[in-house]
């Protein structure tokens, strides 16, 4: 048996095949890894971007009288 292991470590073709196994597979979490942080910067892009527009309407109902941003929003409500 520990010949078998011998010949294993020892032999450059199956050292070349292990390290290209190890290699194939640290380079599909660094993908995996990277394709997350990615996404994660997207959604965050998307979540300011969306902020962004949250303020604008703010700050265009801010200055009116309620019962005015009533009548005006009432138009994207549903009916009741």
């Amino acid at each position: 048996m520990s010949a078998v292991i011998a010949w294993f470590l020892s032999n450059p073709t199956v050292l070349a095949i292990g390290a290209a196994i190890i290699g194939a597979l640290g380079f599909g979490f660094q993908q995996r890894l990277a394709g997350a942080k990615a996404e994660r910067n997207k959604q965050a892009a998307d979540n300011a971007a969306a902020g962004t527009e949250a303020d604008k309407i703010d700050d265009a109902v801010a200055g009116r009288v309620p019962g005015v941003n009533r009548e005006r929003l009432g138009k994207w409500s549903p009916k009741q």
